[in-house]
């Protein structure tokens, strides 16, 4: 009998695979997913925290069905809805910001920073994108060409791009973190103070990079750069915002407010939803110049205004708060054969970073890493990693205190595992992972 899986690779482009085990899934609740066989997995992904409220969230089936059975249109290109208008005044109103302000409306995190890129370009009469290495805005357009972990593969960057060094606590290159910060300020500073930066762009955490927590003060410190060079900073928050690191925006850590935010996965419950929020000089012009025809329909629409207004009526970033803590303290706690393979765990709320490491207890793994998310399948949990050696763990922000210590339990025992030799080669080798 041919599986998905085997349908799967007859039928679907490889070009859109990130694969590191053969998932096959049917169905979801919470943050649980179902296999064909009725197997159940505990998901710590939340597909790459699109699926942020979990799955088959109440308040979103509510919104869809809701919004599906009369709905005004198919998009917001050449009429205006509820939803839509209300998406972006409920943005308006979450997010921190002065003066006049548009909210940019698209399908996914790509298109809402290439718009943002693109418009930074126009306004300012600048071409060049300020980003950093190993960072991560998009699969398309300009979004692609500064995002350092396509660079890192063989992409080519943005003929006007420039990229910064980006903090790691865990691995400071220059003997000191503060060092570090030091250089990638003044790289900074070197580079807008020769009038040709458009914007810069920034992860508040380094997510496919690795899942970089940089130093406390680091985006204040950025800000106030671009501030002294009338440089608008922009904050992408695709994957790291909406109540994940324990706060509403994980900008707040920093306490600034940034020119502008993107965002994307979550705010869309598992529908193509994006949104940019910044100035109304900068997302108003040139009219027609980002046109996507379903862009800001009634259905995403809907379920993004009842993603937002459950994130904070149930005071989601709270319990991601409390639940991340829980988990982290957890796994730092592992003390199986593989504990000392366990090089860093690091985080904020529900975005967390194990880092493995090799026998020296420094050097990067990433065959271990490979065989560690393969034997976590197996066990039942779905994760991934990121940056070659670090599983990021991104549950449903629904995610309780005795999910999460499963979790812990069943990811410090894929480490013992792999460890032991239990994983074998010829099975981990047909999924390249990134």
């Amino acid at each position: 009998m041919t599986t998905l899986y085997e349908r799967d690779a007859r039928a679907v482009a490889g070009v859109e695979k990130l694969r590191f085990f053969p998932l096959e899934v049917v169905s979801g609740t919470g943050s649980t997913l179902v296999e064909p066989g009725g197997r159940e997995l505990l998901d710590l992904s939340a597909t790459w925290t699109a699926a942020g409220l979990g799955h088959g969230h109440p308040a979103v089936v509510e919104a869809m069905v809701k919004a599906a059975a009369a709905p005004p249109g198919a998009g917001g290109l050449s009429a205006v809805h509820p939803d839509s208008v209300g998406l972006a005044e409920d943005l308006l109103a979450l997010v921190p910001g002065e003066g006049e302000r548009r909210v940019y409306l698209g399908h996914a995190g790509s298109d809402a920073n290439d718009v943002v890129l693109r418009a930074c370009r126009h306004l300012t009469g600048r071409r060049t994108v300020l980003a950093f290495e190993h960072s991560y805005h998009g699969g398309v357009g300009v979004a692609m060409g500064v995002s350092g972990v396509h660079v890192d593969a063989g992409q080519a960057a943005d003929p006007d791009a420039a990229f910064l060094p980006y903090p790691n606590p865990f691995r400071p290159v220059r003997g000191t973190v503060e060092e570090d910060v030091r250089h990638c300020l003044d790289e900074a500073e070197r580079h807008l103070a020769g009038g040709t930066i458009a914007c810069l762009i920034v992860e508040p955490i380094l997510s496919d990079g690795g899942l970089v927590v940089p130093p406390d003060g680091f985006l204040a410190r950025l800000q106030d750069l671009c501030r002294r060079h009338g440089v608008p900073m922009v904050c992408d928050e695709v994957k790291m915002g909406l109540g994940r690191p324990g706060t509403l925006h994980a900008f707040e850590h920093d306490g600034v407010v940034p020119d502008v935010v993107t965002f994307g996965k979550v705010i869309g419950g598992g529908l193509p939803l994006s949104a940019a929020v910044g100035p109304a000089a900068l997302l108003d012009e040139p009219p027609a110049s980002a046109l996507l025809t379903t862009a800001g329909n009634p259905i995403c629409t809907a379920v993004g205004r009842a993603v937002l207004r459950t994130i904070v009526e149930e005071e989601l970033p709270a319990r991601a708060a409390r639940t991340g803590a829980v988990l982290q303290a957890a796994l730092r706690a592992a003390d199986g054969r593989g504990a000392d393979r366990i090089g860093d765990v690091r985080g904020r709320g529900l975005a967390i970073g194990l880092e493995l490491v090799g026998e020296d207890g420094v050097t990067p793994d990433p065959r271990l890493a490979a065989q560690v998310v393969y034997r976590a399948w197996q066990l039942g949990a779905v994760v991934y990693y990121v940056g070659g050696n670090v599983l990021e763990i991104t549950p449903p922000l629904v995610l309780t205190e005795d999910e999460a210590a499963r979790a812990a339990e069943i990811i410090a025992t894929a480490i013992d595992d792999a460890v032991a030799g239990l994983v074998k080669e010829e099975d981990v080798a047909p999924y390249a992972g990134w």
